[in-house]
């Protein structure tokens, strides 16, 4: 492609982002999430990506929404990289599958399975999608501090939201249910649509990310007649980003 100053999805040009950036993938959690910024403003909005900058702790910092699913997610990655951001925190939403795991909690990610296409064009099957274990460690000091209900483990990643929640209807059925009941043996907590193919793709521009998640729904708990209710409160998420994002400049601050 020919060489633009502006990115060719987002809309920003270099000096728009800092290097510390949060990753939610509604376009209306953008305005929400920047008022924890000092001094937020919005720099762009195209398609499914609302872009904010301001500052935490002084630096500078932004939010930018990825839009639905692994091709979109790395679509914001590579162009925010492009124009100097290398730290990304993933905050968004995900339906439980552990047992244990509950509506309002917080799942942080520490590998995605790889159950959808995106990263396939980034690193061959073998390679895991694992998130950086420096904002791995933030997310669960940043739980910790704002004394969150969290869990830290494995998700699985998929590009049918509908496979997911009517998997029988599907002409594969059999392949999504006998998957299904593997990432259930395996220990997997929960399941969501972007980890996958933003780790692979970290790991191929060489810059951090990692993943947390609010708890909507677990439908295995449903089937196993647990009580829960629906969520939608993504504000505890939201908070261990933020807190995150915090962290993580206060810890570059030491080693420089």
């Amino acid at each position: 492609m020919q060489e633009h100053e502006l990115q060719f999805h987002i809309k920003c040009k270099k000096g728009d982002v800092g290097r510390y950036c949060i990753l939610p993938g509604d376009p209306g959690r953008c305005e929400k999430i920047a008022a924890y910024f000092d001094d937020p403003y919005k720099v762009q909005q195209n398609r499914e990506y609302v872009v904010y900058t301001g500052t935490l702790l002084g630096e500078k910092v932004s939010v930018c929404s990825t839009g639905i699913g692994g091709p979109s997610a790395a679509i914001a990655m590579e162009e925010l990289a492009a124009i100097g951001a290398d730290t990304f925190v993933r905050v968004g939403t995900c339906g439980g599958i552990a047992l244990q795991v509950r509506s309002d909690d917080v799942v942080i990610a520490t590998a995605a399975v790889r159950h959808e296409g995106t990263s396939r064009e980034y690193a061959p099957i073998e390679f895991p999608a694992v998130s950086d274990y420096q904002v791995q460690a933030a997310m669960v000091q940043a739980a910790k501090n704002l004394g969150k209900p969290w869990h830290a483990g494995v998700v699985q990643c998929k590009d049918s939201f509908y496979g997911q929640h009517s998997p029988q209807r599907m002409p594969v059925s059999y392949e999504l249910l006998s998957k299904w009941e593997a990432w259930k043996r395996l220990g997997v907590l929960a399941s969501e649509m972007e980890s996958a193919a933003l780790f692979c793709c970290a790991a191929a521009l060489g810059v951090r990310c990692g993943s947390c998640f609010h708890v909507i729904w677990n439908q295995e708990r449903e089937t196993a007649g647990l009580d829960q209710e629906e969520s939608h409160d993504l504000s505890a998420a939201i908070e261990v980003g933020v807190e995150t994002v915090k962290l993580l400049i206060e810890e570059d601050r030491k080693k420089r």
